[in-house]
């Protein structure tokens, strides 16, 4: 309870071996020891838990210890064992193709992860798979294809991916397949390439069954995570880590994965622990500055920030990192002078996907600081570069609004950002409060009710539901969205609720 789980798997083990007919002890010891990474003891612990009643991760284990004994067949019956539990016989294709392939049997490795049934959970990574096993085999050409449809399926996993092909790609000796892949890839598109041109690994290869089930267990935690509301899934990305211990990616996701359970010295020495010239180096220092800013931590986050910005040979990442922080800081005036150098050093790198975020920070920060004017034309160069970019649009659109600029222009601009994002709570709430602004307060009341079903945690939509509401002459229901809105709202939302409940809308205490 008090977060020490490697001392706590130590106690419960001894528990265990002293009453080893408690097999609930023993299955509680072999939780602790996986969450903690202490596989040492949970390998020991699960000779004292019945295979039946063995959990799921702790079945990866065994898996994965005999995959690192160059014995995966050996390991694939506990795939089986305790299917009420979670079936892991999915996983066997994957296994069976890798280990092939460990074997050099490259047209066995591709026929069995072509035998993959379409409704498998590692349907989605099929592309992938098939990519890093052509790769495995130095053919390039077939690669290629399942490469372009794996990065565009990657989602947050994208340069993870991009700079695994690209080693794949260089190792088989196509630099120019290497360096089509990591195009567009953003910030640490130019250390990645002067590597390649370089012809050195960015030492982020998938190329044997270790490194491919360590992935695969890493993308299902990302996804488990993103989709649950329960238990962050640790023990599976301890075992991915187990598979791959030098894989940074798989330790930036536990670092968050810790740090979400209060478990924070813990999520940080692992991401110490990371070289300085790893590849995704840029990615753990966002995950560092991100865990001590959450502890409010911030001189500690500003330090790492500030000492990456101050390195030699700085990219935008390292300046969009420390304008971030200081956002998180409250010195909207400086963030906005190390968004400015991130613009400049995205520039020099010929970054233009990622050129109209960075005037975006940079404009906010701007606005924030009361520069409204620099504000506006660093939204109107971002949308010359994007401008169907729906972000951009219901930014300037509502920043407009509120200072009763252009106001047909800008409602027609919140418009147009909700028809290109209609799933966007913050734009549909954008487009209510502009017809509020604007007169319409039934036609606005409709639009702000959208918003809030599709965000009702959002304070700021909350507020203005309520304050259309009011407006309306419906004070009861303006009560009750105000008072959804005080419980997530803070700073000045709270205090302008809190003045409504207690004397109703007035001029004073409006949104903007």
């Amino acid at each position: 309870m008090s977060g020490d789980h490697a001392r706590a798997a130590q106690l419960l083990a001894a528990l265990s071996q002293a009453q080893p007919g408690q097999v609930e002890i023993a299955r509680k010891a072999l939780s602790e020891a996986i969450g903690a990474g202490r596989m040492d003891l949970a390998l020991s612990l699960t000779r004292g838990v019945p295979a039946a009643k063995l959990p799921t991760d702790a079945r990866l284990l065994l898996l994965a210890q005999e995959i690192r004994r160059g014995r995966p067949d050996r390991g694939l019956p506990w795939l089986a064992v305790n299917r009420e539990a979670g079936d892991l016989t999915f996983l066997s294709p994957l296994i069976n193709a890798w280990a092939a392939a460990d074997r050099n049997n490259a047209e066995l490795a591709l026929s069995l992860i072509g035998q993959m049934p379409r409704g498998s959970l590692l349907a989605p990574l099929s592309d992938e798979q098939n990519a890093l096993l052509l790769l495995r085999f130095r053919r390039t050409a077939e690669a290629e294809p399942f490469a372009r449809r794996a990065v565009g399926a990657a989602g947050a996993r994208d340069d993870r991916l991009r700079l695994a092909f690209a080693d794949g790609f260089l190792a088989a000796g196509d630099r120019a397949r290497a360096l089509m892949i990591i195009e567009g890839m953003g910030a640490g598109e130019a250390v990645a390439r002067q590597r390649i041109l370089a012809g050195r690994s960015t030492g982020q290869a998938i190329d044997n069954l270790p490194k491919a089930l360590s992935e695969v267990l890493s993308a299902f935690a990302a996804d488990l995570t993103r989709l649950q509301r329960g238990s962050p899934p640790i023990g599976l990305v301890q075992v991915a880590r187990y598979l791959n211990p030098q894989s940074s990616s798989t330790t930036a996701l536990l670092a968050l994965l810790l740090a979400g359970q209060d478990r924070t010295e813990e999520a940080l020495a692992l991401l110490r622990a990371v070289p300085a010239n790893d590849a995704l180096i840029s990615q753990i220092r966002d995950v560092q500055t991100r865990v001590l800013s959450d502890e409010k931590r911030f001189n500690e986050a500003y330090q790492v920030a500030a000492v990456a910005a101050a390195a030699a040979n700085p990219d935008s990442s390292d300046f969009s990192r420390l304008g971030d922080l200081l956002q998180a800081m409250k010195r909207p005036a400086q963030a906005a002078d190390a968004y400015g150098k991130a613009i400049t050093a995205a520039q020099a790198q010929n970054l233009k996907s990622i050129l109209w975020s960075l005037l975006l920070l940079r404009a906010n920060a701007l606005q924030d600081a009361n520069r409204w004017p620099e504000a506006r034309a660093a939204l109107q160069q971002a949308l010359a570069i994007a401008p169907d970019q729906p972000l951009l649009l219901n930014f300037l659109g509502y920043a407009q609004l509120e200072r009763g600029e252009n106001v047909d222009a800008a409602e027609a601009m919140i418009r147009k950002a909700s028809e290109l994002a209609p799933d966007d709570a913050s734009i549909t709430d954008s487009l209510g409060w502009a017809q509020f602004k604007r007169g319409k307060v039934a036609e606005a009341i409709v639009t702000l009710q959208q918003a809030a079903e599709k965000d009702p945690a959002q304070a700021e939509i909350q507020e203005h539901l309520g304050d259309a509401l009011y407006r309306s002459g419906r004070r009861y229901e303006a009560r009750f969205a105000w008072n959804a809105a005080l419980v997530t709202a803070e700073d000045e939302i709270a205090a302008r609720v809190k003045a409504k409940l207690a004397s109703g809308l007035t001029p004073s205490n409006a949104a903007p």
